[in-house]
């Protein structure tokens, strides 16, 4: 009964996973490996911080996402738990504005379960860059096509 009920679930994720807003492929599906995240402190001051990770953007509507900072002993952050950021669920592409949102559906960091994150994105050749829509958070990570 309990692999039933998941099973019903996970259809009504798949059913229910919004397409991209534009078009059934947008310029951002597929699959991208982090090259590199710079975060910006309160005085302006840009640092260059060594994550690895990747990003996937489904056809059908999905975003996941994991990333980890090689220092174990690394301060957790909202989305960090021992230096890892995991997190997955559908997502809404705006080709016009650039920009994306993810409603997480599951995550490491279970605070960020039912959010609704919005993103910045721009994809030039086969790289993206991805940016807060509030800049107060401070941070910029590129990803190349894989």
């Amino acid at each position: 009964m309990k692999n039933f009920k998941f099973a019903l679930m996970a259809l009504a994720v798949a059913v229910s996973s919004p397409a991209f807003a534009d078009d059934a492929k947008s310029s951002i599906t597929g699959t991208w490996r982090m090259t590199s995240l710079q975060v910006t402190d309160a005085g302006g001051k840009q640092t260059e911080i060594a994550y690895s990770g990747q990003v996937i953007f489904s056809q059908g509507g999905t975003l996941s996402v994991q990333a980890m900072n090689p220092d174990a002993a690394a301060a957790p952050t909202p989305y960090t738990a021992n230096g890892y950021e995991a997190y997955y669920g559908p997502v809404e592409v705006d080709e016009t504005k650039r920009t994306f949102a993810i409603t997480v559906e599951s995550s490491l960091v279970r605070n960020l379960i039912g959010q609704r994150m919005e993103r910045k994105f721009e994809v030039n050749a086969d790289q993206l860059t991805i940016t807060p829509v509030d800049p107060e958070e401070g941070w910029r990570v590129t990803y190349e096509r894989l």
